[in-house]
C-alpha cells in the first residue's frame, strides 16, 4: 500500500487520484478516473516553460540577456482513462492526456492487458520506480529520479516484488547521422553507365534487440524501497560499417516514513550506454548513449549519474509541503578526447522544487511551487532560471 501510495503522488503530481466512476455490468467491473488540471506558471527569468507548464533545460545556457517575466497556463495535463476487469480476471487499462504534439492533442499514456502476472502493451517501464519521489507540481519533475520515467511498449511477468521485462529500446548515438544509398536505377547516361535515383535514410542507428529489466520493489514498516538493471543493445550500421556496444543502467530508491507528519526519500542512479534511462540528462530528457568513434568506427559508450533526495511535510488538514533537490551528471570526456563535437553537450543538470499543497474540497487539490533550474555545458557555458507554478486538479 505504501508503494502505492507513493507512485499516485508521484503520477499525479498534486494529489493522488479519488475513487474513480465505478460500475458493473454483465460481470465486467469497470473503472472511469481522470481530472481535469490548470497548470500556470510565471518564469521570472527566461522563458523555461513546456506544455503542462513543466520547466525545460533547452535554451538555458547563457540566458542573461533572454527577455524575462514570461506567464503562460495550460490544461493539456488533464487526462482521462478506463480500467476494467473481465469475468475471468484480465485486466485491461486504456488512458490518454493532451499533452501530444506539443499540447492539445490527445495523447496515449496506457493501452494493456495482464493476467495473472502476464502483462503486454504500453505503460510505465519497468526500469521505473515512484517510490523515490519527491511529489512536485512540476509534471516533468526532479532530475535523476530513477530509471525512464516514461511509459513505454513491453511484455513484463511480475511474481510478488519482483518483475522482468523485454521493452522497446531507448538510446541515441551522437555520429549515427543520415546515409544516402545507391538506390535503383532508372537508366543509363551518355557513357552507358547506370544512373541511380538515391534514397536517403533517416539514420543509420539501429535496434536489434529488446531492453531487458528487472526490478525488485517492497516495503517493510515504514520503509519502501526498488532496485533495478537494465541492459540493451545500440549499435548503427551505414551499409559498410555494423557496430555496437551493449549499454546498462541501474538505480536505487527509499522513501522511510520518519513519523505521521514526516517522510525522506531519494534516489541514486548510474548509466553506461544507457543515458536514455537517466533522467532528465540530456537537452531536456535522456543524453546520448553513445557515440561512433571518428577514427576507429566503433561504438563508445557514454556514462552518467544521477539522484534526488527530498522530504514530505504533512501539516494535516489536507495541507503539506514537499521540498527536493535532482542533479544528473553526463561524462563526456572520452567523446571529447576522441574529437567528437560535445561542447555543446548538457554536462549538469539540476533542479530545486519547494512547493505548498492544500485540499480545499474532496477532490480538489491545490499548490504553488518555486522552482530553480540550472544547467552546464561542455563547454563550461551555464545558465539558470526561477519559476513559480501554480496548479489546480479536480479529481473524478
Amino acid at each position: 500500500m505504501a508503494i502505492r501510495s507513493t507512485a499516485a503522488v508521484a503520477i499525479l503530481g498534486v494529489a493522488a487520484q479519488a475513487n474513480a466512476v465505478s460500475f458493473e455490468t454483465g460481470g465486467y467491473e469497470t473503472d472511469i478516473y481522470g481530472y481535469a488540471r490548470l497548470g500556470a506558471s510565471y518564469d521570472i527569468d527566461s522563458n523555461q516553460a513546456l506544455s503542462t507548464r513543466s520547466g525545460s533545460y533547452a535554451g538555458l545556457v547563457n540566458n542573461d540577456d533572454a527577455p524575462d517575466g514570461h506567464f503562460g497556463a495550460d490544461a493539456y495535463q488533464s487526462r482521462i482513462g478506463l480500467k476494467t476487469v473481465t469475468p475471468a480476471g484480465v485486466t485491461v487499462n486504456i488512458e490518454g492526456d493532451f499533452r501530444g504534439s506539443g499540447g492539445g492533442s490527445l495523447r496515449l499514456r496506457h493501452a494493456y492487458g495482464s493476467y495473472n502476472g502476464v502483462l503486454m502493451g504500453q505503460t510505465w517501464s519497468n526500469f521505473t520506480s515512484f517510490v523515490g519521489n519527491t511529489a512536485t507540481l512540476d509534471f516533468d519533475s526532479l532530475p535523476g529520479a530513477a530509471g525512464y520515467q516514461s511509459r513505454t511498449a513491453q511484455m513484463r511477468y511480475t511474481t510478488g516484488p519482483f518483475s522482468v521485462s523485454l521493452e522497446d529500446p531507448q538510446a541515441s548515438i551522437i555520429g549515427a547521422t543520415a546515409v544516402t544509398d545507391p538506390g535503383f536505377v532508372v537508366g543509363t547516361d551518355t557513357d552507358g553507365d547506370p544512373v541511380y535515383v538515391g534514397r536517403t535514410t533517416a539514420s543509420t542507428q539501429k535496434q536489434s534487440l529488446p531492453a531487458l529489466t528487472a526490478r525488485m520493489e517492497d516495503s517493510s514498516g515504514g520503509l519502501s524501497y526498488s532496485a533495478a538493471v537494465l541492459a540493451h543493445q545500440v549499435g548503427y550500421d551505414d551499409g559498410s560499417s555494423d557496430e555496437s556496444s551493449m549499454g546498462f543502467a541501474t538505480f536505487v530508491a527509499a522513501k522511510m516514513a520518519l513519523s505521521d507528519m514526516i517522510t525522506v526519500q531519494g534516489s541514486l542512479s548510474y548509466t553506461d550506454g544507457a543515458n536514455s534511462y537517466l533522467y532528465r540528462s540530456g537537452e531536456n530528457f535522456g543524453a546520448a548513449s553513445a557515440y561512433v568513434d571518428p577514427a576507429s568506427g566503433d561504438v563508445e559508450t557514454i556514462s552518467g549519474f544521477g539522484g534526488t533526495v527530498g522530504a514530505g511535510f504533512n501539516l494535516g488538514a489536507g495541507r503539506s509541503i514537499n521540498i527536493g533537490y535532482g542533479l544528473v551528471e553526463v561524462d563526456w570526456d572520452d567523446a571529447q578526447d576522441d574529437g567528437v563535437a560535445v561542447a555543446g553537450q548538457s554536462e549538469t543538470n539540476s533542479a530545486v522544487m519547494a512547493n505548498y499543497k492544500w485540499t480545499p474540497a474532496q477532490d480538489v487539490t491545490m499548490g504553488v511551487e518555486y522552482q530553480f533550474l540550472k544547467r552546464e555545458n561542455v563547454s563550461g557555458d551555464d545558465g539558470d532560471a526561477s519559476r513559480i507554478l501554480f496548479a489546480a486538479q479536480y479529481n473524478f
